[in-house]
């Protein structure tokens, strides 16, 4: 028998076994099972069979889709308090109903503490690897350091920032930067590393300075690196907006509401804030793997098949 067959019948056999014993003793666990299994099934025939870029972007969200309901499903069935879990649809109406409030928080939050000090942080990281290129002084100084600095925790240095920067979108941001500042640094050199030592030593035969040798050659090769830098900062710098809030912020912002609604057990609220940040780090994510799908279309990784 050969290893592919295997799932065709594995999965449905696991599935209908497991439905089979849930049945016994709990018909809603069974139910969600039924479900779980179900969808399961048909988006593995989906992933493998299907075809095109509305294929991988309906495997995807059917999946999405799959774990919403059956989280509305064990809310609704096992009558889940509303304290420790609402239900997806309690969610939503919230959403609905305190969009102006998610708005504002959002504008707040993500438009000007995070974007804020993710460009100014991204961009004096990139500004830093060129000079730590330039300098083995640098190589050897302020990478340890940068290493020090990423290493602090942010729940202390959050409120040094805010004591320092107040408590508008400014602090947040200066939090943002400390966070995204080393590791946009540590990709950015090492993609500056990435060419071989033939293609520089070719660059020099041809008596390129080296700033024609830092845009042909080394920039070109180093941007997959800057863009893996660029993904992992752009969820490092909503974590650090969001926490940042905590502790200090005027009466708007997705940190502030959700320490506030808390505190008042709006748990609906709380999921709410939680969802838009979720939506925004993953447009923003998006956007940059977009950007870098058109910039370096080139390089293997974006090649399919």
């Amino acid at each position: 028998m050969r290893a592919s067959a295997i799932p065709q019948w594995g999965l449905p056999a696991l599935g209908a076994a497991l439905i089979a014993l849930a049945a016994l003793t709990d018909a809603r666990l069974a139910l969600i099972l039924a479900v779980w299994f179900g969808a399961w099934a048909l988006n593995a025939v989906l992933a493998e069979r299907a075809r095109g870029r509305g294929a991988r972007f309906f495997v995807p969200l059917l999946f999405g889709v799959t774990l919403l309901a059956l989280w509305e499903m064990a809310v609704q069935l096992y009558d889940i308090s509303f304290v420790i879990l609402p239900a997806p649809s309690a969610i939503w109406a919230r959403m609905v109903t305190e969009t102006p409030t998610l708005w504002a928080d959002f504008q707040q939050t993500i438009l000007k503490g995070a974007l804020a000090g993710y460009i100014m942080g991204c961009g004096a990281a990139f500004l830093a690897a060129l000079a730590v290129d330039r300098s083995p002084f640098l190589q050897k100084g302020l990478l340890p350091v940068g290493n020090f600095i990423a290493a602090l925790p942010i729940v202390g240095t959050a409120p040094i920032f805010v004591m320092w920067f107040g408590f508008g979108w400014q602090s947040k941001s200066a939090v943002v930067v400390a966070m995204v500042f080393f590791p946009m640094l540590v990709n950015c050199v090492q993609g500056l590393k990435a060419s071989d030592a033939m293609q520089r030593d070719l660059m020099r035969t041809y008596a390129a300075s080296y700033g024609q040798t830092l845009v042909k050659l080394r920039l070109p090769t180093a941007m997959p690196f800057v863009f893996n830098g660029l993904k992992i900062c752009t969820t490092l710098a909503l974590i650090g907006a969001i926490v940042a809030e905590f502790f200090g912020s005027p009466t708007v912002g997705m940190g502030f509401r959700i320490k506030i609604e808390m505190g008042r057990l709006a748990m609906d609220m709380v999921w709410a804030e939680i969802a838009v940040a979720a939506l925004a780090g993953s447009g923003f994510y998006g956007l940059v793997a977009l950007i870098e799908k058109r910039l370096t279309f080139w390089h293997p990784s974006q090649r399919r098949g």
